[in-house]
């Protein structure tokens, strides 16, 4: 516990050292840190690659899914063929593969309840076949020079001290598996508070953040730009993806486009590079029916001309 405490206070003050140092106007960044995840479309990988282009974008947060156990969420099934024109696409230099990202098993967004049931390596009877995807999802992600893989890893209870020792074990699990493979896990942020999740880093050396700040509005838990001074250490690729909170407690918030919702948008970016941040920035879309036009408009709003 003293050392677990001992993390979690020498982060927080890291953070808060480095913001205290003065911030910088930078709202723009370089075209190679953006990124796009391949399932914000809703299209095969064809397509995907299409649109990519017409974005001038290079950079693919990668879905691995539609290779490994379609969810229809992130992409139905895909054969031979499209593995293929993903592995040339990086050969060719015409796409660079930021992260990769795996889903599980029996996944439920009907409602927040349902999703904190079901959602990540929670659900015990998935637990095998999760164990499977992981180490699927860190093999293809080798195979394509990838860093980092991520996952939701499912809602963190930390006032059960049985279910949050299985979650922790889980996690570890998870991340010695990646590494096998030259692999750091990345956990997405956004289903617990900016708090809980630092503590629980602490409790899970070696593992990183994807974070997500409409999830944390989404999902009604905390501010995104406070958040960022807590979890800066372990930062190690952001979304950018915007959200209205709810005004109904207790369900789900909306998904808007970059800069029209409550995430801060510029003010964002200035304080991630005010923080050091020198990592990736990755367009998520999952709402709306203009995808292809709010993919462009977030691209356009912070990449430097």
């Amino acid at each position: 516990m003293k050392n677990r405490m001992f993390a979690f206070l020498r982060a927080a003050s890291l953070a808060l050292v480095v913001f205290a140092a003065g911030c910088c106007s930078v709202s723009k960044v370089d075209s190679s840190r953006i990124g796009v995840c391949s399932w914000s479309w809703r299209e095969p990988i064809a397509k995907v690659a299409e649109e990519m282009d017409r974005s001038g974008v290079k950079g693919v947060h990668l879905a691995l899914g539609p290779f490994i156990a379609p969810d229809e969420r992130h992409g139905s099934a895909e054969g031979e063929a499209a593995w293929k024109l993903v592995k040339e696409k990086v050969a060719k230099g015409e796409w660079v593969v930021m992260s990769t990202m795996v889903g599980t098993v029996g996944e439920d967004y009907s409602t927040l309840e349902t999703i904190k049931k079901t959602g990540g390596i929670v659900p015990d009877q998935h637990w095998k076949a999760n164990q499977e995807i992981v180490t699927k999802g860190a093999k293809l992600t080798q195979e394509l020079g990838c860093r980092y893989m991520s996952t939701h890893a499912g809602f963190l209870d930390e006032s059960d001290k049985t279910a949050y020792a299985k979650f922790v074990s889980r996690i570890s699990w998870m991340r010695d598996e990646c590494k096998k493979y030259g692999v750091e896990l990345i956990l997405e942020s956004g289903q617990e508070s900016a708090e809980d999740l630092a503590k629980f880093m602490a409790d899970v050396p070696g593992v990183g953040i994807n974070f997500d700040p409409a999830n944390m509005i989404l999902y009604d838990k905390g501010q995104p730009l406070a958040a960022l001074k807590l979890l800066m250490p372990w930062i190690r690729q952001v979304h950018v993806k915007d959200a209205c909170a709810t005004k109904v407690p207790g369900t789900w918030g909306t998904e808007v486009p970059w800069g029209e919702g409550q995430v801060g948008g510029e003010e964002f970016v200035k304080r991630l590079e005010c923080l050091g941040y020198k990592g990736n920035y990755v367009v998520e879309r999952e709402g709306g029916n203009s995808r292809a036009a709010d993919i462009r408009k977030a691209i356009g709003e912070i990449v430097e001309k």
